[in-house]
């Protein structure tokens, strides 16, 4: 039997050795089955954000200010303070609207936004390079967590974990 990091780190339809190199073994889908969801949801969830942001602090910034670029650029007239916090409430998660209010003063601070008729705030073009490079960093993020993963597979896995929050009666919004 394989261990749960060598599990991790296989392809679809692969076991592993004690080394965790692959084989052409079957999956030991009863194995497999048993173990707790919650575990390795909450492991790739903290694994992936580790990486992100860790990325991002190389640029020197927040996710926060990233998604507020990023939200800020896409509406037509710019956004309030409270707009951007609405619109990011659903990736808060642990993240207090405080800290969504510190990314904006930040953001304003560098001069990458600025507060304009009744407070609604826009982009400036230090903004929009800073937004340019990021975007970058956040494409290379995606290819290095999707390696390997075919687009099947991980609508296969998106839509595993949307079921199983649908049976326990939870919610969440497709982004």
């Amino acid at each position: 039997m394989t261990t749960e990091r060598e599990t991790l780190d296989t392809a679809p339809g692969t076991a592993t050795t004690g080394t965790g190199t692959a084989t052409d073994a079957p999956l030991d889908v009863p194995a497999l089955a048993a173990q707790p969801v919650a575990y390795w949801t909450w492991a790739a969830t903290e694994a992936l954000l580790d990486h992100i942001r860790g990325a991002m602090a190389h640029e020197d910034v927040t996710q926060q200010q990233w998604w507020t670029l990023n939200h800020v650029d896409g509406a037509e007239n710019g956004l309030t303070r409270a707009e951007v916090c609405e619109r990011l409430e659903p990736y808060l998660n642990g993240v207090t609207p405080g800290a969504m209010g510190h990314a904006v003063d930040s953001l304003l601070r560098r001069g990458w936004l600025v507060a304009g008729d009744a407070g609604r705030l826009t982009l400036t073009g230090t903004g929009r390079d800073a937004k340019a490079r990021i975007k970058t960093v956040v494409s290379r993020l995606r290819a290095e967590i999707h390696e390997g993963i075919t687009d099947e597979e991980y609508a296969a896995a998106l839509t595993v974990l949307q079921r199983m929050i649908s049976n326990v009666g939870g919610t969440a919004t497709p982004r």
